[in-house]
C-alpha cells in the first residue's frame, strides 16, 4: 500500500516582496504566499491601511509591513535594507502598487499625468531596479499591468500608457536580466473587485455593465488574480518568460454571446 508523503508548501523558505500590499490583488497575494509558506514583505504609501492589513494577514515573523513610495528610490533603498537585514535575499516581487485617474485627455492636468506615471511606471522600474541586488538568481518577477493596454477605453489613455509601458518591461527584463536567469512577467486583470475598481465604477449599474464585458458575465475576485501571482511565480511557470498573461475572463480575447 503506497503511503502519500506530504508536500511542503510551495513557497517555503522564499521570501516575497509586495509592493501595494495593503489591500486588493497586493493583499490577496501576502495572504496566499504567507499561506504557502512564505515570508512576505508588504509596502504601500499609507501607514494605517498597512497596519490593518498586518494585522488582518496576522503573519506573526513572517511578515513584515513597512510604508515606503515605489516612486521615490530613497525610499526603496531604505526598505530593501531593511529586508535585507531581516530576511537576507528576495525570491519574489511582485511589482503591484498602481493607481488610476480616468478622464478624457482633455481633463487631465499636469498633476494627474505626474502621479499616474509616478505610481504605475516609475514606480514598477524603480521597485525592480533597486530590489536586484537582494534578488537571488533563478528569481521570479511579476508587474500588475492591465486589461486596458490591449483594448482602448475612452478615459483610460494615461492610465492604459502607463500600463503598457508596465507590461513592456516584462519582455525588455526578461531579455536583460536572462543572464541571472531572473524571470520577468506581467499579469493584466480584468475588471477586478477592489478598493479601486469600487472607486472607479461606482454605481450598481456601472458594475453591472463591467460583468457584461466578460464572458464569464461577472468581475474577477484579487484571489483569482494572487492564484495566478503564486502559479508565475511558481516552479510550474519555470519556463514562463516575458509574458503578458490576461486574467480578465475573457474580455479581450472574447466576445459575450
Amino acid at each position: 500500500m503506497t503511503q502519500n508523503t506530504p508536500q511542503a508548501p510551495r513557497f517555503a523558505g522564499k521570501t516575497v516582496l509586495i509592493t501595494g500590499g495593503g489591500t486588493g490583488m497586493g493583499f490577496s497575494a501576502a495572504e496566499l504566499f504567507l499561506a504557502e509558506g512564505a515570508k512576505v514583505v508588504i509596502t504601500g504609501r499609507n501607514a494605517d491601511r498597512l497596519k490593518v492589513a498586518s494585522e488582518r494577514l496576522d503573519g506573526g515573523d513572517r511578515l513584515f509591513a513597512a510604508t515606503a513610495d515605489v516612486a521615490k528610490p530613497a525610499d526603496l533603498d531604505r526598505l530593501l535594507d531593511e529586508v535585507g537585514e531581516r530576511f537576507g535575499k528576495l525570491d519574489v516581487v511582485f511589482a503591484n502598487a498602481g493607481v488610476g485617474v480616468f478622464k478624457r485627455i482633455q481633463e487631465f492636468t499636469e498633476e494627474d499625468v505626474d502621479y499616474v506615471i509616478d505610481a504605475n511606471f516609475k514606480g514598477v522600474f524603480y521597485t525592480v531596479q533597486r530590489s536586484l541586488p537582494l534578488l537571488r538568481d533563478g528569481a521570479s518577477i511579476i508587474i500588475n499591468a492591465s486589461w486596458t493596454h490591449h483594448r482602448g477605453l475612452a478615459i483610460g489613455s494615461l492610465y492604459a500608457a502607463t500600463k503598457a509601458a508596465a507590461a513592456n518591461l516584462a519582455k525588455t527584463l526578461a531579455s536583460d536580466l536572462a543572464d541571472r536567469r531572473i524571470r520577468v512577467n506581467a499579469i493584466s486583470p480584468g475588471y477586478i473587485d477592489t478598493d479601486m475598481f469600487q472607486e472607479s465604477v461606482p454605481t450598481p449599474e456601472e458594475r453591472e455593465d463591467s460583468a457584461r464585458q466578460s464572458v464569464l458575465q461577472r468581475v474577477g475576485t484579487p484571489e483569482e488574480v494572487a492564484a495566478t501571482v503564486a502559479f508565475l511565480a511558481s516552479d510550474a511557470a519555470a519556463f514562463v518568460n516575458g509574458v503578458d498573461l490576461l486574467v480578465d475572463g475573457g474580455v479581450v480575447n472574447a466576445i459575450p454571446a
